[in-house]
Parts: structure tokens; C-alpha cells; sequence
């Protein structure tokens, strides 16, 4: 009994700050396909995405509710090291972070 009230208090995982050598595998699986889109357009040589195309890409309904979903992971990546965001809304990897491999 007690061990599952420690369970219960345990807090949530927080999503770990970039680092070289860091697998993508520590982030859950909404933000490995984030991650995952904006390495193919690297690799295509395509540029930022938008939450709006990210939606589209992701075969959902491009409605308000869900590119603000998109948005908010996107913008939780940023913080964290993992996306930049050098244009209003438009997202990209940040510098070094390159395939799912091992973070570089």
C-alpha cells in the first residue's frame, strides 16, 4: 500500500535539455515525430515547417484545437534545445541536433 502511494506522487517525466549524444528515444513518441519531420525536410533541403503544415504532414485535421496541440509541443521543444525557431511559427532542428540515432 505504501509504495503505491509513492507511485501516485511521483511527478510527471520532464522532457531532458539537449545535449550532444543524446538519443531522440528519450522523448516520447509525439515528439520523436516532430523531430522526425523536420530531419526530412533537412535532409530534402526544404526548411522550417509550420504547425499548421506539421498537421497536414501528420495526416490530421488542420483545425485550431490541433495546430495548437502541434504548437505547444513545438514551442516546449524550442525551450528545451531541440527545435529552433528563427522565424514566428516556422520550425526547424536546432544547430547540432540531426538524427534519432544519438542526438548529433
Amino acid at each position: 500500500m505504501q509504495s503505491t502511494l509513492r507511485d501516485a506522487a511521483k511527478p510527471k517525466s520532464q522532457m531532458p535539455v539537449w545535449r550532444q549524444g543524446l538519443a531522440w528515444s528519450v522523448l516520447s513518441v509525439e515528439y520523436q515525430r516532430i523531430l522526425m519531420a523536420l530531419a526530412d525536410r533537412a535532409r530534402l533541403h526544404q526548411g522550417p515547417l509550420t504547425c499548421q503544415e506539421m498537421a497536414a504532414v501528420f495526416g490530421m485535421d488542420v483545425v485550431p484545437a490541433r495546430v495548437e496541440a502541434l504548437r505547444s509541443k513545438a514551442k516546449r521543444l524550442v525551450a528545451r534545445g531541440w527545435l529552433a525557431e528563427q522565424q514566428p511559427g516556422r520550425f526547424t532542428l536546432a544547430a547540432g541536433v540531426t538524427g534519432p540515432g544519438d542526438g548529433s
